[in-house]
């Protein structure tokens, strides 16, 4: 199975809480979404992108995307006491039951 693992930090200057972090969440994947939407032709507008500064953006989005994500997950665990750990385990088997992902012994 292959894995793209990145480490994100617990933001230390924040307060947040599952309803602020979820509307942040959906802010960030709006703007990932816009930053697509440039690339695409999609946006009305009639400047012209290059491809490295629309995939520059996309990957700046995104990683805010995953940021805040993240930032949720430590509301989970450290005031509701979610285990992300046993909940990953079966995420990951829920996406080998619905057939998204097959791995073989040998790859683990």
């Amino acid at each position: 199975m292959k894995y793209k693992s990145i480490a994100l930090p617990r933001l230390n200057n924040l307060q947040p809480t599952i309803e602020s972090t979820a509307l942040k969440l959906m802010e960030e994947t709006g703007e990932l979404a816009q930053a697509i939407g440039k690339y695409r032709g999609m946006s009305g507008e009639n400047k012209i992108y290059e491809e490295p500064e629309v995939m520059e953006k996309i990957c700046s989005e995104l990683l805010d995307v995953a940021q805040t994500a993240v930032s949720l997950m430590f509301v989970l665990e450290e005031e509701h006491n979610m285990d992300i750990g046993a909940a990953l385990e079966k995420h990951i088997q829920k996406l080998i039951d619905k057939g998204y992902l097959t791995y073989s012994r040998k790859e683990e």
